[in-house]
């Protein structure tokens, strides 16, 4: 664990220690990014005190995190980041595409020219991230344009599914970009829905985003 804390190469302190929200920002990108690996125990004591922070927020933010599925209670273990089998991924990819293919279409019909600039807007920030090959700020912006096209498709039913399989994704969708030709296909496909969005091309963007989580599956099953 603490080799693991070192590598990060950045303080590690929370500055607003009463906010367990930040507790769980920072344990899920140390997750994401691998820091803290599928499987791994979380020492509460020793993650909690790098952390800067005190059990109750730290606690906390464990509860905010097995919520999302990034972390499992075992017995006789307590709290460790979750291990997807690979046919987990897979169903929940699979499933996320279907999701994803309608978001697509109803987000054409429905989204108004306003929230339909939003997504570019954000489109445009995730290339300018990416050429600057900043991996976790590209990601997290990636994030952002998923779930927000999933809301501005006006059915609040699939956002919240959507919501859901995305958050147990998280570290799996991270680790389709972990090298620059895969990371590079992505974008690709990104800039396809760009296109897409901006001809209200519903039925291409659907499509163009189902393709997307099927590539990612082709991305990451090699290393499950």
């Amino acid at each position: 664990m603490q080799d693991q804390m070192d590598d990060l190469g950045a303080p590690l302190a929370i500055e607003k220690l009463s906010l367990h929200d930040q507790v769980a920002s920072r344990i899920r990108d140390m997750i994401i990014e691998g820091y803290l690996e599928p499987g791994t125990r979380i020492d509460e004591v020793v993650l909690a005190g790098q952390l800067g922070v005190s059990r109750t927020p730290f606690r906390e933010a464990l509860r905010t995190l097995a919520a999302e599925g990034l972390i499992a209670s075992v017995r006789s273990k307590g709290s460790v980041v979750r291990k997807l089998t690979p046919e987990e991924v897979h169903g929940m990819l699979e499933l996320l595409g279907h999701i994803e293919l309608l978001a697509g279409r109803l987000v054409c019909e429905r989204a108004s020219d306003a929230q339909i600039a939003d997504l570019l807007a954000l489109h445009d920030r995730m290339l300018d991230r990416w050429r600057a090959r900043d991996r976790m700020p590209y990601y997290k912006l990636n994030q952002e344009f998923h779930s927000r096209l999933s809301d501005y498709a006006g059915n609040p039913a699939l956002t919240e599914t959507q919501a859901n399989l995305q958050a147990r994704l998280k570290r799996i969708r991270f680790m389709g970009n972990r090298n620059a030709d895969y990371w590079d296909d992505a974008v690709a496909e990104h800039e396809e829905m760009a296109a897409a969005l901006r001809q209200r091309d519903g039925e291409e963007l659907g499509r163009v985003m189902a393709r997307h989580l099927a590539n990612t599956w082709a991305r990451v099953r090699d290393r499950l």
